[in-house]
């Protein structure tokens, strides 16, 4: 499914507050790690349906998450994750939108 979801500059809007990050994704895989974003974390894929990947993953300093990503089109996407960075938990629900060409 995260095959499916276009190449390029992205912005995750969390839905309960106004903080956004923008991810250059060079494939849709970036998603499931948006707390865990340029660790090396272990991955193990729970479900990988056609409209919605859920993926639980570990990372060596000891953060770990669980996200699930809806695919709505090519340019659009759901997610919810949650779990364990810098010791602290987080669970946050959102949007994920392309917003064009990745800037260099």
């Amino acid at each position: 499914m995260l095959d499916r979801l276009e190449p390029g500059l992205w912005e995750v809007r969390a839905r309960d507050d106004a903080n956004t990050v923008q991810i250059c994704l060079d494939n849709g895989r970036k998603l499931i790690q948006v707390r865990h974003r340029g660790e090396a974390c272990r991955r193990f894929v729970i479900d990988d349906a056609p409209s919605m990947v859920t993926v639980q993953y570990t990372c060596p300093a000891g953060g770990y998450g669980h996200t699930r990503v809806r695919f709505e089109n090519p340019r659009l996407a759901q997610l919810e994750t949650q779990g364990i960075d810098d010791g602290l938990p987080f669970n946050f629900v959102a949007e994920a939108r392309r917003l064009g060409p990745c800037r260099h």
